[in-house]
């Protein structure tokens, strides 16, 4: 079982990398995705002790090729309500912000990090979802710096992609 963490700054290219890997990889082994945005508890607990717990029993399932249950989160209701079932999978790829965590790197994941300039990734995010978030995004935009200096996500990358375009 492999397990593959993309982690970077908002606006990277993340998911982008990982619906690559997901259709490279699904023609000889069985993928599943798990997207970052789906775990988060909105915007102002998002990289907390929830988000890491969640990801510790994700991977513990994974690695012990358990089906497990994760907490989907509505960001147009602003709370968790409903559940994806996932199966055991021969690799599992976690993607966004906070997906190459300590908790993660230390279970055995291949950690893939996307630089980007942080006012090229807003400006992607701004246009993928709406000049409505902007406020959040500035303060995203610091939450996942503080984030990325305290865990050392990009130091501990084993491939690291720049994407300044």
């Amino acid at each position: 079982m492999t397990l593959v963490a993309i982690d970077g700054r908002a606006g990277a290219g993340k998911t982008i990398l990982a619906q690559q890997f997901l259709e490279q990889w699904s023609a000889t082994n069985t993928v599943a995705v798990i997207h970052m945005d789906d775990l988060y508890d909105g915007w102002d607990n998002a990289l907390g002790n929830k988000l890491t717990q969640s990801l510790e029993t994700i991977v513990k399932a994974h690695l012990n090729r358990e089906e497990f249950e994760i907490d989907v989160y509505n960001w147009s209701t602003m709370k968790f309500d409903t559940r994806r079932t996932i199966r055991p999978v021969d690799i599992l790829i976690l993607e966004g912000v906070g997906a190459g965590q300590k908790a993660v790197r230390d279970a055995g994941a291949t950690l893939y990090w996307l630089d980007i300039e942080p006012e090229i990734g807003i400006k992607r995010v701004l246009a993928r979802d709406g000049a409505q978030i902007i406020d959040q995004m500035k303060q995203w935009q610091i939450d996942q710096e503080i984030h990325f200096l305290g865990d050392k996500t990009r130091e501990n990358a084993e491939h690291i992609q720049s994407s300044y375009a």
